[in-house]
């Protein structure tokens, strides 16, 4: 027999499917931002995709300032480590020491496969670290297993809450 509490529990659930989940993905590569906008629009999850093409302007939409002020507050960010102004191992740094920011996971999307870079990010609180295949069909198995991970079996924090 539910509850009254199950019946609310339920709703919420509901609700929260209603929402798109928001990502920021942080890649200067047209061709990955294509490739990756295309692997989730094929999510079973409704999401959102905002693109920043460098880490200063990835900040700026974090911080929602200027042209970012009416930004969607990301509940997921898939980051670069190599761009242009600011890189990846900079912007994950930042927003793992900014109190409004360190709570939103951050997925590691990258070519290197340095070890350096690998333990760097861990020792930066990245959630996790993953080397872009350079083949097509791998590179949208990779997508999607993000999505079916991340979207689908990880509860993640509130949106817009600290």
């Amino acid at each position: 027999m539910e509850t009254d509490t199950d019946e609310k529990e339920e709703a919420m659930r509901a609700e929260t499917r209603s929402k798109p989940i928001e990502i920021l993905l942080v890649e200067d590569d047209p061709g990955d931002v294509r490739l990756t906008l295309e692997a989730l629009k094929s999510a079973k999850v409704l999401n959102h995709l905002s693109v920043a093409e460098d880490g200063v302007e990835a900040m700026a939409f974090l911080r929602r300032q200027g042209p970012y002020a009416q930004a969607p507050f990301p509940d997921l960010i898939l980051l670069d480590l190599n761009m242009p102004r600011k890189d990846g191992r900079a912007v994950l740094a930042e927003i793992k020491e900014d109190p409004d920011l360190k709570h939103i996971p951050v997925v590691v999307l990258t070519t290197s496969q340095d070890e350096r870079d690998v333990l760097q990010a861990y020792n930066t609180h990245a959630n996790c670290f993953i080397t872009k295949p350079v083949d097509l069909q791998q590179f949208l198995a990779v997508v999607e297993a993000i999505d079916s991970f991340w979207l689908t079996i990880v509860k993640l924090p509130p949106n817009g809450l600290k």
